[in-house]
């Protein structure tokens, strides 16, 4: 009789909270894929790479990269839900996107012009005031 040997792959605590390596398989716009020992994948949201807003998640992780995530649990579905901005000590104050330029004046000619208008046809409570017969 022979013995069939076969390998098992590693027991992998998936838990939330728990903090594992895994190893980037596909890196999208809206997030990387992680595989773990045991062949499960989860997936790193574009929202939770950095505290930082993210233009582009390339600048952050790399297709066949390790790295460490925290489990943050799974969806409705079974899937994964992994964190690496949770593993990152957080920024005393979150940088923000850059703000947009000031319109031209133009622009704010006639949204002061629209504004006044818009004043002057309500009674304050944003209710229409009734125009007067003359």
């Amino acid at each position: 009789m022979a013995l069939c040997n076969f390998r098992r792959a590693p027991l992998v605590q998936l838990d939330p909270g728990a903090v594992i390596e895994g190893r980037v398989t596909r890196v999208t716009d809206f997030g990387a894929f992680v595989q773990f020992e045991n062949g499960e994948t989860g997936l790193v949201h574009i929202s939770q790479i950095a505290h930082s807003f993210v233009r582009n998640i390339h600048d952050h992780v790399r297709e066949g990269e390790n790295i460490e995530v925290k489990v943050l649990g799974r969806d409705e579905r079974g899937r994964l839900d992994l964190s690496i901005k949770e593993l990152l000590e957080e920024p005393e104050e979150v940088p923000r996107p850059r703000a947009i330029g000031r319109q031209s004046p133009q622009f704010e000619a006639k949204l002061r012009s629209f504004m006044r208008d818009a004043k002057e046809r309500t009674d304050g409570g944003g209710k229409p005031t009734k125009k007067r017969k003359k």
